[in-house]
């Protein structure tokens, strides 16, 4: 199958209030697979907005998420993605046929400081490599 032909790879993240770790995750994703993956975040309890520690977290490795908004999960996101990464959401998260699941335990940014919110930032980076890795093989 050429590449021209082939379905991108599609991947949703989900938490709680999607203000935190699954944008950060979607962020990283956007980002460090140039566009080769598609991706989504949402919630299954949205926030009103983005945590500012993450979006603080985020600007100093140079990514903007100040412009994203908490979206609550449907569905439909669900059937349209080939992985779904859940972030503590527990029974909330719609399961479909087919599908591959992952539980990421990472704690929960909300209401923290960027100090605290670091190491969970760089924790879900060096995820998002390894998920880039798996899903976009070198040579294709």
């Amino acid at each position: 199958m050429s590449t021209e032909t082939a379905k991108k790879p599609s991947v949703l993240f989900v938490c709680v209030h999607n203000a935190g770790r699954s944008q950060m995750a979607a962020a990283f994703l956007t980002t460090l697979s140039q566009g080769g993956i598609e991706v989504r975040s949402a919630g299954s309890q949205p926030a009103d907005k983005v945590n500012p520690a993450a979006v603080e977290a985020m600007a100093e490795l140079g990514i903007d998420m100040s412009a994203e908004i908490p979206k609550v999960l449907t569905t439909e996101a669900v059937k349209e993605s080939d992985v779904v990464i859940t972030m503590g959401c527990g029974d909330t998260c719609p399961i479909f046929p087919g599908k591959r699941y992952e539980d990421w335990e990472l704690e929960d940014p909300a209401g923290q400081g960027v100090d605290a919110v670091r190491p969970i930032r760089d924790d879900i980076k060096t995820r998002i490599e390894s998920l880039i890795s798996e899903l976009l093989p070198v040579g294709k």
